[in-house]
């Protein structure tokens, strides 16, 4: 009896092409058809900024990069070398224009970087919508009411200045349809706990990246079929050790395939274009859409480094995707001057030290640069993997 081969994973696909190059640009095709339409674009620092309110207007989310940037000269003229340089390329790109397809901008009082460029933006750039949500630096439930009134104040100003009534209906309806989303996303990551995932971790960040970047439906529709397309696919088998990624903004797939390349297979992470976007779902149900939203971002999904006092259940959070995927070790993406992420990696390296599990600790800029040094890095961790 003939036995059926399945094609190799290296086989591309039409859905995920589009996702790659959704990750290559800032106003990525399915945007500018968003634009020609007549939608309005409103981007957003950080994704403690809930989606939910911006689709419930009627507007596409956009979370904010520097996609494309080559220097950083106009915001070096604000910020110092000591600032981090996500924020000096988003600052460079605003003043050369790079973001005039959006219709607003909003951020939130994550960390004090990313606060300054709120102030340069507000006095130098301008715009026609900018609000700047007051992020809580705890869990409990008086941060929750607290981001609550945040939120509310947010989703009055937003409908305020664009004349739009985002009502309880359509909150509950973006809810619903962000739901989707993340449930699609978790499909995608519960095929790679298998022995030969079939797709690489570069190819499933440029799947996560994209999905800040387009329509919700069109984006959903997309992921269903590139589902369909992979779980026929026989698999990767290639590689040598099965890693983890943790750290701050990483929104460059290329970053990832160096990684790759080397021989080792990224099947998880805590990225904040990862698994903390969408490992849990907001409550659905009636009552208040923003307490939803509220009670998600504060004490539901996975935390940020900014949230003091939360360590310890994200060491756990960390532990546990090492089980579920089967992780050898861990790679701890930091780029340079983040104070979060540069105390928050080396508690994690500690927690995992006690535990067996190896721990490589990368700084780095937001551009890929040192890419051979890197390389060399990465194969040095692969080696003692023994594999």
């Amino acid at each position: 009896m003939e036995t059926k081969v399945k094609p190799k994973a290296k086989a591309k696909s039409k859905p995920l092409q589009e996702f790659q190059e959704a990750t290559q640009t800032l106003a990525n095709p399915a945007l500018q058809e968003w634009k020609k339409q007549g939608g309005k674009v409103v981007g957003y620092f950080c994704s403690y900024v809930p989606e939910e309110i911006i689709t419930a207007a009627g507007f596409l989310p956009f979370r904010m990069r520097a996609t494309g940037s080559t220097e950083t000269t106009l915001g070096d003229a604000y910020f110092g070398l000591n600032n981090c340089t996500f924020t000096r390329h988003c600052l460079d790109l605003a003043f050369r224009g790079k973001y005039d397809f959006l219709d607003g901008v909003v951020w939130a009082s994550t960390c004090d970087h990313i606060r300054r460029v709120y102030d340069v933006w507000k006095m130098r750039i301008k715009g026609p919508f900018l609000h700047y949500l007051s992020l809580p630096r705890k869990i409990g439930e008086a941060q929750v009411d607290w981001y609550a009134d945040e939120l509310a104040i947010f989703r009055e100003s937003l409908g305020r200045h664009f004349g739009v009534k985002i009502t309880d209906e359509r909150l509950w309806e973006a809810i619903k349809l962000h739901n989707e989303t993340r449930r699609l996303q978790r499909q995608l990551y519960e095929l790679r706990k298998g022995k030969k995932p079939p797709i690489t971790g570069a190819e499933t960040l440029a799947v996560m990246v994209a999905g800040t970047a387009m329509p919700k439906k069109r984006y959903n529709q997309l992921l269903k079929k590139l589902l369909d397309e992979i779980s026929q696919l026989e698999g990767n088998t290639d590689y040598r050790a099965r890693l983890m990624i943790v750290g701050g903004i990483l929104d460059d797939p290329g970053y990832i395939k160096v990684i790759e390349d080397q021989g080792g297979l990224v099947v998880t992470d805590m990225l904040c274009f990862g698994t903390k976007i969408m490992w849990k779902d907001v409550t659905e149900g009636r009552g208040d859409p923003i307490a939803a939203l509220a009670q998600y971002h504060i004490g539901g999904r996975p935390s940020c480094p900014r949230m003091w006092g939360d360590h310890p259940q994200r060491a756990d959070y960390v532990k546990d995707m090492i089980r579920m995927f089967k992780v050898d070790g861990l790679i701890c993406s930091e780029i340079k001057f983040c104070d979060f992420w540069g105390g928050e990696g080396f508690m994690i390296s500690q927690d995992l030290k006690e535990e067996g599990i190896p721990t490589l600790t990368v700084e780095r800029e937001y551009l890929l640069s040192a890419v051979g040094q890197l390389r060399t890095r990465v194969q040095a961790f692969l080696e003692t993997r023994g594999r």
